[in-house]
């Protein structure tokens, strides 16, 4: 996909790992009962911190999302264990993971579905979508009937410092509707190089979201060039797969 800073490829809030290079044939299967290769990530990273957004009301919808029946994160086993060496990594640095969303069963991103036509529902609007007029979501794309969440190995995240006990600062926050959430937002993100231009992300807030993306890439996952936070396995192994079954301890 494009590097732009254009509007139309402005953040898909996590539901919405679905636009862009993310959307697949609506004939894809969805079945029923989870796959025995799906993890906790807890059980492969023990130290990784959760704050599960969609099964809180701190979310864009503002509510408890359908299909997050426990404040859990799961993945496939490919990925979680990828992520495992991702944490490795960071923690020689001083850092630990911090995880808002991972696998998304479909009923899930059917909900931001619905969500997305009842115009009258802007409760959060203020927190992430404070520039976007809500009958545009669809036509640009924030808004899909399928994300790559549902297939298992797509998660969302972030650093949390280990001296300071507090967030990195990425200078933005998950879920926003911008082009903010961009990683070409005030720099390249491939060289690291920050420009600041027309932006409002210090060196240092970029330079943050640069020591995420370099450890996500080194370790096997790709990412979205609409959203600092998520990052993809490169060789998922349910390319085409998309579950249903909800988030809950396995």
């Amino acid at each position: 996909m494009k590097k732009t800073y254009s509007i139309f490829c402005t953040l898909m809030l996590g539901l919405l790992a679905a636009s862009c290079s993310q959307k697949s044939p609506d004939t894809a299967a969805i079945p029923e009962m989870q796959s025995s290769d799906f993890v906790n990530i807890t059980d492969v990273v023990p130290d990784v911190i959760l704050e599960i957004r969609y099964f809180g009301t701190y979310n864009f919808v503002g509510t408890r999302i359908d299909g997050y029946e426990q404040p859990t994160a799961l993945l496939t086993r490919e990925a979680a264990d990828s992520l495992r060496a991702v944490s490795d990594d960071l923690k020689a640095q001083g850092y630990r993971l911090k995880i808002y969303d991972a696998y998304r069963p479909q009923k899930g991103v059917d909900h931001f579905v619905r969500w997305g036509k009842d115009l009258g529902d802007t409760l959060m609007k203020r927190y992430f979508y404070p520039n976007e007029v809500k009958d545009s979501l669809f036509i640009k794309e924030y808004i899909a009937t399928r994300s790559g969440h549902s297939r298992g190995s797509t998660l969302d995240l972030t650093l949390f410092d280990m001296d300071t006990e507090k967030e990195l600062d990425m200078g933005g926050t998950f879920d926003w509707f911008g082009r903010e959430s961009h990683p070409d937002y005030c720099g390249n993100p491939e060289t690291g190089e920050y420009t600041g231009q027309g932006g409002t992300l210090t060196a240092q807030q970029f330079a943050n979201r640069i020591i995420l993306r370099r450890a996500m890439l080194a370790h096997g996952f790709k990412p979205y060039d609409c959203e600092w936070w998520h990052f993809t396995l490169k060789k998922e192994p349910y390319p085409d797969t998309y579950f249903q079954f909800p988030v809950r301890e396995l």
